[in-house]
C-alpha cells in the first residue's frame, strides 16, 4: 500500500471566508482551517472550487496562502489550488506555494479555451514544472471537466506519471464518475488518487484510493474520520447523508450557509459573485437536515 505522504485520508476542500466588501476574511479563514484539522481532516485543499479561488485575484489568492503559513498552520497537512487560465497565473501561484512550504499543489487545466489537445495540457504543465524546479512542488492534478470543460484523460494522465515521475503525483477527482478514479488510481500504485466524495472512503481503506477531498467535509470531518478508523459503513452513510442534502442545490453557497449554522458565524455564509447567497428556504431545510442527521444515534 502507497503512503501517499501526510495529504491522504480525509481532506476538506476548504471554503474561503470572504470579507463584507469581498476580500478574502483570513482571520476567519484561518479560524476555520484550525477547526478542521483539529476535527477530523488529516489535511485541507486550500484555494479549491469550493474555495471560490478562480473568483479572487492572484494577490488574494497569494495573501490566503500566506495566512495560512503565517497563523503556524502545519505545511506538511496542506495542498493549495494554484491552477488558472493563463499560464504565467498558474506559475506565479505554483512558485509561490512552493515558496511557502505547501507539500502539494492541485492544478486545473487552462480552462477557457474548450478541445485543448494532449500535448497542449502537457506543454502547460511543461512550463509550471520547470518554473518550479528550483522548489519541485508536489503536483495534483485536478479533473472536474464538468466545470472546466477540459478533461484530464486517463491515456494523458498515464503519459503524465511516465514523463514527469516524482512532480505529476496525484489528481482530484471531481467528476462523479467513479469509474474514471478506479481507472486513474490503477495506473501506477503511487499515484494518488482522491474522489470528492466521502463516499468513496471505505472503498479506499485498502489503498486504492488516498482519501478523499470533499467540499462536504467542512461539514461532517468528525463523522468521516470516525467511521474510517472504525471501517464503519452505518457512520459513513450518516456523513453522506449530511453530502445529499445539497443534492439539486447550489453547493458552495450551501456549504457556507451551514457553516455560518454551525459555527454560529453569519459572516461564514458570504460568498464572492458570482455565486449568491443561499435562499432562506433552503437554508432552512439544510440546516433542520442536517441538525436531525446529527441527533441521529448511529449503532
Amino acid at each position: 500500500m502507497a503512503s501517499y505522504g501526510n495529504l491522504k485520508g480525509v481532506i476538506a476542500a476548504i471554503a474561503t471566508p470572504v470579507q463584507e466588501n469581498g476580500a478574502p476574511d483570513l482571520e476567519r479563514g484561518v479560524k476555520l482551517g484550525r477547526h478542521l484539522l483539529d476535527n477530523g481532516c488529516n489535511a485541507l485543499n486550500v484555494l479549491g472550487t469550493t474555495g471560490e479561488a478562480t473568483s479572487f485575484s492572484l494577490d488574494e489568492r497569494k495573501a490566503v496562502m500566506i495566512a495560512f503559513k503565517s497563523a503556524g498552520l502545519p505545511m506538511g497537512r496542506l495542498m493549495v489550488g494554484t491552477g488558472a487560465s493563463a499560464t504565467a497565473d498558474a506559475v506565479a501561484l505554483t512558485r509561490h506555494a512552493a515558496e511557502l512550504g505547501y507539500s502539494g499543489a492541485l492544478v486545473l487545466p487552462p480552462f477557457y479555451y474548450k478541445g485543448v489537445s494532449d500535448d497542449g495540457l502537457v506543454n502547460y504543465l511543461d512550463v509550471i514544472i520547470k518554473a518550479t524546479s528550483d522548489r519541485p512542488i508536489p503536483l495534483y492534478l485536478y479533473h472536474i471537466p464538468q466545470t472546466s470543460a477540459v478533461p484530464w484523460p486517463i491515456p494523458l494522465v498515464d503519459r503524465l506519471i511516465k514523463t514527469y515521475k516524482g512532480r505529476i503525483v496525484g489528481l482530484k477527482d471531481s467528476s462523479g464518475d467513479m469509474a474514471y478514479s478506479r481507472a486513474a488510481a490503477a495506473l501506477s500504485p503511487e499515484f494518488a488518487v482522491f474522489p470528492s466524495t466521502e463516499a468513496a472512503l471505505l472503498e479506499g481503506r485498502d489503498g486504492k484510493f488516498a482519501g478523499c477531498i470533499s467540499a462536504t467535509t467542512n461539514l461532517n470531518a468528525d463523522i468521516c474520520a470516525r467511521a474510517l478508523a472504525a471501517n464503519d459503513q452505518a457512520l459513513l452513510d450518516q456523513a453522506v447523508a449530511i453530502r445529499n442534502l445539497f443534492n439539486g442545490k447550489p453547493l458552495v453557497p450551501g456549504v457556507k450557509a451551514l457553516l455560518a449554522h454551525i459555527h454560529g458565524d453569519p459572516a461564514y455564509a458570504r460568498v464572492k459573485p458570482p455565486f449568491v447567497t443561499f435562499s432562506a428556504a433552503d437554508r432552512a431545510a439544510v440546516i433542520a437536515g442536517h441538525d436531525a442527521i446529527r441527533a441521529k444515534k448511529v449503532a
